[in-house]
């Protein structure tokens, strides 16, 4: 084992040598073993060599994964290698040396032979008990932010970007996919098992690297789309989405023509732990979204912002992540408001501060205040660690801001496009974005915008703990319901038997359901008569919307209404969705007698949890 070695220049969460030799094209060719619950195979990388002086050897990312060889994949020359002694955190170096120093410009291309092992993170194994079918199994990756180095030694920094192909064989019963075009596939000589190939032709980082296999069917729902998921609820699924062309097109309408050929979603099994996740051509879905009337179908939205927001420019590290999410918040608001009216982009604003009031609560009760930073810094730290809605909320909140403050959408919906044509297929930092919104502006109108651009408190934006230094205002016209409504139940605390009308909480949409919920959240704890009269005349133990559900066992433990326990322990031990999971075992976890409900409950069910869910809510619960 040699010694740990020295950070990315560029990345403090990555071992990788990129400012020396940086991969350009990775290619796959693994095969799934269900029964041992790993890959295994081999990656190529083509390394290109950008030290002036040369390099004589290329420094990988690699976490729980097996190396069993390496070597030059055009003529089989072994080379020498070095695993790192592990680091808690960023897992493994696997130092590769060349056998000479290669000047620069060169390339070489190194074959690793490896397989993935049962720590793998970015992998989840699915029993077919675990699926809807509950025929066959399952395979899925999550890599974002730093698991893909568990899925294949890589350069795992989002700050290098290369072409990727790969070859998948999987049992002939089967379907593979990848964050890729498919390129074909075959079948074995015994049929009992299937190659899939694919291809994908623009420069991504390690994190967008995806797989999937299991029985997946699919569904055209568009001209560049497909909706995959297990047969049983592909036709659910097809319906919900059935708009997604409608959001691609708003996107081009705002930015640049849509670059990645497909855009098809894969439906996921339950235990997917975000609400989507945006890798290219493939974006993965949670089954949380399928509320029978497309009202949480947003995330689409959100998700396809990111073909140009994250996939096409790139935050260069995880300290920047805002870059990512705080671009394609406002492009998915921005769809929004042409699709359905400024108001409902509005509205969306108002329940993302919400949001925002709730993750910087959460730090300042942890101690961990340091990721309400805009840029946070990562030195040191598991980038999951700081995964909240501060990046994606306080980031739209500076580019809300930014639009108001030089003269609305007509002057910055155009900087915005221009953005996109400056950076697509790079890295960049919070300086790269800054110093091109001034040399934006300095061009326009004679540069009159400059002066209040110069007067923007940047510092404190960007490095200041907390909410956001500027409050913006909203239109706030949807919200008037949602929060009248909160009112009067407010007032109506002490009366035993209140009297609302169903109608009037069933015509609000499923965000202004949301909306009232949390207003009621702010309030000081009700007591259980309340709550059982509210339910009573709205049936919200019956509701189906996993958005409002959430919200209503959160306001019930809230009040640590007891006989919500069950409903809550189902729920989370249904769904693995971290937006939804981590806050109720918290509120639970709080609750007088729900500690160890809450502890014995994530202890039965933690096999269930995709590895990076299960990671933070044990932390979460100090396990």
């Amino acid at each position: 084992m040699a010694a740990t070695p020295t950070l990315c220049p560029t990345d403090p969460n990555s071992f990788a040598n990129s400012h020396e030799a940086i991969i350009r094209h990775t290619h796959l060719n693994l095969t799934t073993d269900f029964d041992a619950k790993i890959l295994h195979g081999f990656v190529e990388h083509t390394v290109s060599i950008v030290a002036a002086s040369g390099a004589n050897k290329v420094v990988l990312d690699s976490s729980y994964v097996d190396v069993k060889s390496v070597v030059i994949a055009t003529d089989s020359t072994s080379l020498k290698f070095e695993v790192a002694s592990r680091h808690d955190l960023f897992g493994s170096a696997l130092t590769i040396y060349f056998g000479s120093t290669l000047a620069c410009d060169q390339k070489v291309i190194v074959r690793i032979e490896y397989s993935t092992t049962s720590k793998c993170t970015a992998l989840q194994w699915l029993n077919p008990s675990q699926t809807v079918g509950k025929t066959y199994p399952y395979l899925f990756s999550q890599c974002q932010a730093i698991h893909a180095r568990s899925l294949l030694p890589c350069q795992d920094t989002p700050s290098v970007k290369h072409t990727y192909s790969a070859e998948l064989t999987v049992p002939a019963e089967l379907r593979a996919l990848m964050s890729a075009v498919n390129a074909g596939e075959s079948s074995s000589a015994s049929a009992k098992h299937k190659t899939f190939k694919f291809e994908q032709k623009i420069s991504i980082p390690s994190y967008l690297i995806a797989i999937a296999v299991g029985n997946i069917h699919g569904k055209r729902v568009g001209p560049r789309s497909t909706v995959w998921s297990e047969p049983e609820v592909v036709e659910a699924a097809a319906w919900e989405f059935a708009d997604t062309e409608s959001f691609i097109k708003t996107g081009e309408d705002l930015l640049t023509p849509y670059v990645w050929g497909v855009y098809d979603l894969l439906l996921l099994p339950a235990s997917f732990p975000f609400g989507g996740m945006e890798n290219p051509c493939l974006t993965f879905v949670t089954p949380t979204l399928l509320a029978g009337d497309r009202s949480l179908v947003d995330v689409v939205a959100h998700e396809i912002a990111h073909s140009w927001m994250g996939n096409l420019v790139t935050t260069q590290n995880w300290e920047h992540f805002w870059l990512n999410e705080g671009f394609t918040v406002f492009i998915e608001r921005k769809i929004a408001g042409r699709l359905h009216g400024e108001p409902v982009r509005h509205f969306d604003a108002i329940i993302g501060m919400k949001s925002l009031r709730e993750a910087v609560e959460h730090y300042e009760e942890s101690g961990h205040m340091e990721y309400t930073c805009l840029c946070p810094k990562m030195t040191g730290q598991d980038p999951d660690d700081a995964f909240s809605s501060v990046p994606y909320e306080k980031g739209f909140n500076l580019l809300f801001y930014l639009e108001k403050l030089v003269g609305g959408p007509a002057v910055f919906e155009p900087y915005v496009k221009a953005h996109v044509e400056k950076f697509s297929h790079k890295s960049i930092t919070t300086a790269d974005f800054h110093k091109f919104l001034f040399e934006y502006f300095g061009k326009v109108e004679n540069g009159s915008k400059l002066s209040v651009l110069h007067a923007v408190d940047w510092d404190s934006w960007f490095n200041k703990p907390g909410m956001p230094v500027v409050e913006n205002e909203f239109d706030a016209s949807l919200a008037h319901a949602c929060e009248d409504l909160a009112k009067r139940w407010n007032l109506s605390r002490k009366e035993s038997d209140p009297k609302f009308d169903a109608a009037e909480f069933s015509k609000l949409d499923s965000n202004q359901k949301v909306m009232f919920l949390k207003k009621l959240l702010d309030m000081p704890a009700f007591e259980a008569h309340t709550l059982d009269a509210m339910d009573r005349i709205y049936s919200l133990s019956l509701i189906k919307n996993a958005e409002v559900k959430f919200c209503w066992q959160m306001l019930c433990l809230s009040s640590e209404l007891e006989r919500i326990f069950p409903e809550v322990v189902e729920f989370i031990s249904q769904v693995g969705r971290m937006k939804f999971v981590r806050p109720l075992y918290r509120a639970l976890y709080k609750c007088k007698n729900g500690a160890e409900l809450s502890k014995s409950t994530f202890l039965k069910h933690r096999d269930f949890y995709h590895p990076i869910c299960a990671g933070m809510v044990a932390k979460d619960l100090g396990l």
